[in-house]
């Protein structure tokens, strides 16, 4: 049997290691190339591989993640189904908040269920796109949002709203006596010991669900972190496990990325790995390979669009191409 030597053996692992980091430093090189990527963290297994500011703030430092906020509302809804605030996604807005409900409403919308409104299958006309300023400009966003007109039955069709996820998150403010941010701030950012500031409200005060909270990349990534671990972080549970899992089941298909949608979460593969990701405008990602031990956070310059085809697309590459080889098995 050959002998191998300690010399020879710390040599293989150093030169094992390096592998990896020399990958790492061929993906940030991709990364660097990309004029509107700002931020890139990587962890692996649990530890921090790259985390690196090509343009923009540090790492540690503040971001609108813009519609990764859906996913943060969708992980608080679990946090608050646990707690009772409502019994589930089964539960109807009509039964969990009555009072959001506006006069003159289309009687569909007492068949609108939490679910409905997490997968974004509520059916009624989005206010995202095109309708956006409109919405915001209104004064009752939830009752501007509850009153367009259907374009499907609810749970039939996805429509990309973030009105729909500010119905939920106001649901379940005046379901737990609580303002979003409250169980933001209580129910995820101080187990996982991060950040989550107060952000925008509604002219009735609520906060905005699904779009403009503002977290670091680092603190990002730790929640991708959290949810990859089955919802637990340093021995403690913060979001229930079940949840995360039926939060990952598809329930709709996205017709702009051909992605499925789950609770929060856009489901796909990359090459050829299982994946999750939440979304933000601007190209605000967080990817979480878990066959992989991946999760990926980025953060871009938030006033350019972001399209599948445009910047998205090539973060995507920049996964696959880019950052997967460096973790080969």
């Amino acid at each position: 049997m050959r002998t191998i030597t300690r010399r020879a053996a710390l040599a293989g692992l150093a030169s094992t290691l390096a592998l990896p980091a020399a990958a790492l430093e061929d993906a940030a090189r991709m990364a660097g190339g990309l004029d509107q990527l700002r931020c890139l963290v990587i962890l692996h297994e649990g530890e921090q591989r790259l985390a690196r500011a090509f343009r923009g703030p540090a790492p540690d430092r503040a971001a609108s993640v813009k519609s990764v906020s859906k996913t943060l509302v969708a992980l608080v809804a679990g946090a608050a189904f646990e707690r009772g605030v409502a019994e589930g996604p089964e539960a109807r807005l009509v039964d969990v908040a009555p009072r959001l409900i506006p006069r003159g409403a289309d009687p569909r919308v007492e068949a609108i269920t939490l679910g409905h409104l997490l997968s974004m299958t509520a059916g009624l006309e989005r206010t995202s796109g095109a309708n956006y300023g409109r919405w915001v400009e209104s004064g009752n966003w939830v009752a501007h949002a509850l009153s367009r007109p259907f374009v499907a039955e609810p749970g039939a069709a996805f429509q990309y709203s973030t009105g729909t996820f500010h119905i939920l998150g106001a649901a379940l403010a005046v379901a737990s006596g609580r303002s979003l941010h409250e169980m933001a701030e209580e129910w995820l950012a101080r187990p996982l010991a991060i950040a989550i500031p107060p952000w925008t409200r509604d002219p009735q005060g609520f906060f905005l669900g699904g779009n403009e909270m503002a977290l670091s990349p680092l603190a990002l990534a730790r929640i991708g972190e959290m949810a990859r671990l089955g919802g637990v972080w340093e021995g403690r549970e913060v979001i229930p496990a079940g949840w995360l899992e039926t939060s990952m089941v598809p329930r709709a298909r996205s017709p702009f990325s051909g992605d499925d949608y789950g609770y929060g979460w856009f489901l796909t593969e990359l090459g050829g790995e299982r994946a999750a990701y939440a979304r933000g405008y601007g190209g605000q990602m967080l990817f979480i390979l878990p066959d992989r031990a991946l999760v990926i956070a980025i953060t871009s310059d938030p006033n350019r669009p972001a399209r599948t085809a445009g910047h998205v697309g090539d973060l995507r590459r920049l996964v696959t191409d880019g950052i997967l080889p460096a973790f080969e098995a």
